[in-house]
C-alpha cells in the first residue's frame, strides 16, 4: 500500500513540475501561425498548450503543415526507429507530406514523413519532467440497500529513448446493508526494452493483488519475456509477448484453505490501445499464466478501460477488471470482477 501511495504523489507533483515556456511555433494548413508549448504527439493528436487557453488544445496531426520546437523530443515511427532531438520542418510546397527533421545531440539529423510518426513525448534532463499519467475516482451510491461503491487508480510511466517503465495502482470497495464488505486492490508494474531489431522488444512485469472475494489475502507474480508489436500506428498500437512466471499466493486461512501456493508458469500476454481522434480511446491488457508445476491449471486476469473527453484533461471513463482460477482452493471463489466508472484527470500525454 505504501507504494501505492507513492504512485498517487507522484501523480500528483509531476505536473507542478512539468512547466517551461511557451515558445514553439506551430503553422496548420490553413495558413495558421500560433506560438505554444507543444507537449507530444499520440494517438494522431498533437497536444499543445497556450497562453491564452485554459487547459491543453488537441490539433489534428494531419492538419499540420509546419511546426519549430527547441525543447527535446523522443520521436517513435512506424517501423520502430527512436531519435531523440530538437524538431524542425523544411520549407516545402503546400503539396508535398510534411516532413519531420530531428536534431539529435552531436548535431546528427535524421528526416521522417509526419505519417510515419507515432508518437512524439517532450523529455528533458530533469527526472521529473519526464512522466505522463492520469488519476480516476468514481463513485455510487443507493439509499434502497444502503449500498456504497467507490474505485481509485493511478497510472504512472515513465519514458525513454528505447524503454518505457510504468506502474498503475487500484482499488475498488463495494459495501451493502448485511452484506460483507468486499475489497481488491491491485498494483501492476513493469518495463519494456525495445530489442535491434525493430518492433520487438523483452519485458518484465509484476503485480500485487489483494481480493476480499477470492480470500486472497496477497498474490505476487513476477515474470518477463519477448514480445513484438504486431501494430504500432497513430491509430492503433497492439503487442504480445509470451514468457514465464512465478506466482506466490497467501490465503486468508481456514481449515480446507492451504496457507499459501507457489506456482511456475508460462505468460501469455497482450495489450491493445486504439484510438479516436481527441474524444475516445480504449486500453486493454490481458494475461494468461498456464501453470507448470501444476498440469492442467490456468490462471487468467485483465483490465480494460474506454475514456471519453470531457474538456481538457478531463475524461469520463468506464473500466471493467477480472480474474479468475480454474482450479482454486476448495471452498472459494475461483473468480472475481466488476466494472466501475468516474473521471479521469490526466497529465503529460495520457
Amino acid at each position: 500500500m505504501k507504494l501505492g501511495f507513492f504512485i498517487l504523489g507522484v501523480s500528483v507533483l509531476c505536473p507542478l513540475l512539468y512547466a517551461r515556456d511557451k515558445a514553439d511555433i506551430l503553422v496548420m494548413k490553413n495558413g495558421d501561425r500560433m506560438t505554444c508549448k507543444i507537449k507530444g504527439l499520440d494517438s494522431g493528436v498533437l497536444y499543445v498548450d497556450f497562453d491564452y487557453i485554459d487547459g491543453t488544445a488537441s490539433v489534428d496531426w494531419s492538419k499540420v503543415a509546419r511546426l519549430e520546437s527547441k525543447q527535446l523530443f523522443l520521436v517513435k515511427t512506424e517501423d520502430g526507429s527512436v531519435y531523440q532531438g530538437t524538431l524542425s520542418t523544411p520549407e516545402e510546397g503546400a503539396a508535398r507530406p510534411l516532413k519531420i527533421e530531428i536534431i539529435e545531440p552531436g548535431e546528427h539529423q535524421a528526416v521522417v514523413d509526419s505519417s510515419q510518426v507515432v508518437r512524439m513525448v517532450a523529455t528533458s534532463d530533469k527526472f521529473w519532467q519526464r512522466f505522463n499519467g492520469g488519476m480516476s475516482f468514481g463513485a455510487i451510491y443507493s439509499k434502497g440497500n444502503q449500498s456504497t461503491q467507490y474505485s481509485l487508480n493511478s497510472e504512472t510511466e515513465y519514458v525513454r529513448e528505447r524503454w518505457t517503465a510504468q506502474t498503475s495502482f487500484a482499488s475498488n470497495l463495494s459495501s451493502s446493508t448485511g452484506v460483507t464488505v468486499s475489497t481488491r486492490n491491485s498494483l501492476n508494474f513493469g518495463a519494456l526494452r525495445l530489442l535491434p531489431r525493430n518492433h520487438w522488444f523483452y519485458a518484465g512485469l509484476g503485480s500485487i493483488l489483494q481480493s476480499s472475494e477470492q480470500q486472497i489475502s496477497l498474490q505476487q507474480t513476477y515474470g518477463g519475456g519477448v514480445g513484438r508489436y504486431l501494430t504500432n500506428t497513430n491509430r492503433a498500437s497492439i503487442a504480445v509477448a509470451g514468457g514465464l512466471a512465478w506466482q506466490r499466493t497467501d490465503y486468508l486461512q481456514s481449515i480446507e484453505t492451504p496457507a499459501n501456493q507457489n506456482i511456475a508458469a508460462g505468460l501469455i500476454f497482450a495489450q491493445a490501445r486504439l484510438f479516436k481522434f481527441s474524444k475516445t480511446n480504449l486500453d486493454a491488457t490481458a494475461a494468461l499464466l498456464p501453470a507448470i508445476s501444476d498440469p492442467g491449471r490456468l490462471r487468467f486476469n485483465t483490465d480494460v478501460a474506454y475514456y471519453i473527453k470531457i474538456i481538457g484533461n478531463l475524461k469520463w471513463n468506464i473500466s471493467f477488471y477480472g480474474n479468475w482460477d480454474n482450479r482454486p482452493p476448495p471452498g472459494l471463489s475461483g473468480s472475481d470482477y466488476g466494472t466501475s466508472s468516474g473521471l479521469t484527470w490526466t497529465f503529460g500525454l495520457k
